[in-house]
């Protein structure tokens, strides 16, 4: 076999092996190569120590940050190249990282202590392939599987938990037995891991194409993570629109959404506010009222734990808010919510609005229907260049105060007013149209 490799990686791997030592590209681009993907990135490994690699590289520009855990960083045609030696990790005192590091000449052991058989392939252009753990054919499977005792590795590093649900998620892979016996058992101690590390994996899981088995195969392991996520695992909504608990539904809502991050989170807390607002009539169907406002108070609560980004928290708590109320299909409702929301996040309303009643009883999927007519609608609407927004209007504030008005509260409520009456085609966009209704608004308001 042959991985292609960009010109500064050979010539280090190349340069290396001139000089007697071992040097090989290690982990998820040998993975990718032999799956077929380009690689995005190289590790690079091998059997030099630290200041056996700098005196390799001693006619080169060499940055240090790295020395403790045996990487040196080497600058080949102004791209920065990390080159590690291969080491054996000490004990793991946090479920995080090693205490300390050995250095050794042994690629075999500097495989053993990596996470899955797939991620612990190396490959040189000289010596070929090196898989010691059956990694090619795990590959070829299609199954995640730890690196000798899965215990072990999970203990030496919790996180690696949520990594082999992200990978059998994007991979559209199946996890070894074993291996997710051992993650459930020891889901425990991702309570040691940092909010920021679960996130980025998290986000990555619900993006793959093999979410929702990977969602409902391993719940417990999310309601640990997120423990507001736990009621919701077999809740029986007792309503004939849903025919799904309530976890089952959120997650086939999450893997209907498109591949975008925000959407997939909001799918996955959209409803994370129905087990505390449960009620039932009187002709038994359950009921969850105020679910949307619940959802996005324990929304907020989930995503500032998760350390995520104040723009996206912004976005993913709108999307929830609003995905329940009704938006019908006519332009003066379609403006109205453009105006309210903006173009681009309505779009993106309508997108988990589809999700969820695709994840719904089939009597309700007219409303896919409803919500294709409210994207024509919105269409036809922007090729007129309807207006949804202030800075849309034929008028603005300075035109107003030629009129007679002040600066202030009442100028804001007048443009607000106009813009209204626009949406709902009341009025035309015109400025002639908006000045004669101006001055009569100012009129009453002088009354």
């Amino acid at each position: 076999m042959n991985i292609p490799m960009p010109r500064a990686v050979m010539a280090a791997l190349n340069r290396l092996n001139d000089c007697g030592y071992e040097a090989h590209v290690v982990g998820g681009c040998v993975r990718d190569a032999l799956r077929g993907v380009p690689p995005s990135d190289y590790d690079k490994t091998t059997s030099a120590l630290p200041a056996e690699t700098e005196a390799v590289f001693e006619n080169y520009k060499l940055i240090e940050t790295g020395l403790k855990h045996g990487t040196v960083t080497v600058l080949i045609d102004g791209e920065p190249l990390e080159i590690t030696t291969f080491r054996v990790d000490g004990e793991y005192e946090d479920h995080r990282r090693p205490k300390e590091v050995t250095f050794t000449r042994s690629l075999a052991e500097d495989l053993a202590r990596r996470d899955f058989t797939v991620n612990a392939m190396a490959y040189s252009p000289r010596e070929g392939l090196t898989d010691v753990f059956g990694g090619r054919d795990d590959l070829k499977k299609g199954i995640i599987r730890a690196v000798g005792d899965p215990d072990k590795r999970f203990n030496e590093d919790a996180l690696r938990i949520l990594r082999a649900m992200r990978f059998a998620s994007t991979l559209d892979f199946s996890i070894d037995t074993a291996t997710s016996d051992s993650m459930i058992k020891n889901r425990a101690l991702l309570a040691d891991v940092s909010a920021e590390r679960i996130q980025v994996e998290l986000t990555k899981l619900i993006i793959g194409k093999g979410c929702e088995r990977i969602l409902t195969d391993y719940a417990v392991i999310l309601g640990q993570i997120i423990p507001e996520l736990t009621p919701m695992i077999g809740f029986d909504q007792r309503n004939p629109h849903h025919i799904h608990d309530v976890y089952t539904h959120t997650v086939k809502a999450v893997c209907a959404c498109p591949c975008d991050q925000n959407l997939r989170l909001a799918a996955l807390l959209h409803d994370i506010g129905k087990p505390s607002t449960y009620s039932v009539g009187a002709d038994g169907v359950g009921h969850f009222y105020g679910h949307s406002e619940k959802s996005v108070e324990l929304a907020a609560v989930v995503l500032e734990r998760l350390r995520t980004d104040v723009r996206s928290q912004k976005e993913i708590l709108t999307l929830i808010k609003y995905h329940d109320p009704v938006i019908q299909c006519t332009e003066a409702s379609v403006g109205r919510w453009a105006r309210k929301l903006g173009v681009d996040m309505l779009m993106k309303l309508l997108e988990l609005k589809a999700a969820d009643n695709l994840a719904q009883a089939p009597e309700v999927a007219y409303r896919l229907k409803e919500y294709d007519r409210i994207r024509e609608i919105m269409a036809e609407m922007l090729q007129k260049n309807a207006c949804f927004s202030l800075r849309d209007l034929a008028i603005n504030g300075d035109d107003l105060i030629a009129l007679g008005y002040k600066a202030g509260k009442a100028l804001g409520n007048t443009l607000s007013c106009l813009l209204d009456a626009v949406i709902c085609g009341e009025l035309p966009n015109q400025r002639d149209a908006l000045s004669e209704q101006a001055v009569k608004l100012l009129g009453k308001a002088q009354d």
